[in-house]
């Protein structure tokens, strides 16, 4: 058998195991499924580092509370806004006219929220790792980097979404 056969094998449109068949279709959604679940832990992760930053830092944030919703808000904007729907990409890109359909614009802000979230939590990382004591100025940065990031890609997910809805109904 060569590997070509036994990869369009593995990947038929559905597959029988025993007498259990999976839809291919259902395995996507469960693979979707789990890749979104990761993107929240990257995002929970990443909100780990900033409310650590903001928490080491005295005066600005004194109370635990900054750390559990750091990293909250962090899998909520990863798991809604990073992977926007390819199909509605597909079709907006397939289509001819000139007009703006939101999508450009999800598209712009979720690149553009992971672009500044990410910058926070790396900014975050080498302040701990560096040990590092700064102006409250540039933590108050960093934090504003995140909340900005993060609300970048909850309101490009929330935008997508509306865009898939309104293109499936047409």
């Amino acid at each position: 058998m060569k590997i070509n056969d036994a990869v369009s094998t593995a990947f038929s449109v559905t597959r029988r195991t025993g007498n259990f068949r999976i839809a291919r279709s259902s395995l996507v959604k469960s693979a979707h499924l789990l890749e979104r679940i990761g993107l929240a832990a990257v995002g929970a992760s990443c909100g780990l580092y900033v409310g650590a930053t903001l928490v080491r830092q005295r005066g600005l944030f004194e109370s635990g509370w900054i750390v559990p919703l750091t990293m909250l808000y962090g899998a909520v904007s990863y798991y809604v806004g990073i992977d926007l729907s390819r199909s509605v990409a597909r079709k907006s890109i397939l289509g001819v006219s000139e007009q703006w359909s939101g999508l450009e614009a999800a598209e712009l802000m979720s690149a553009a929220g992971t672009f500044v979230a990410a910058i926070a939590a790396t900014l975050s990382v080498s302040i701990l790792v560096l040990d590092q004591n700064l102006p409250n100025g540039l933590i108050g940065f960093v934090a504003g980097c995140w909340v900005v990031g993060s609300s970048l890609q909850v309101a490009a997910g929330t935008i997508s979404r509306n865009c898939r809805v309104s293109m499936d109904k047409e």
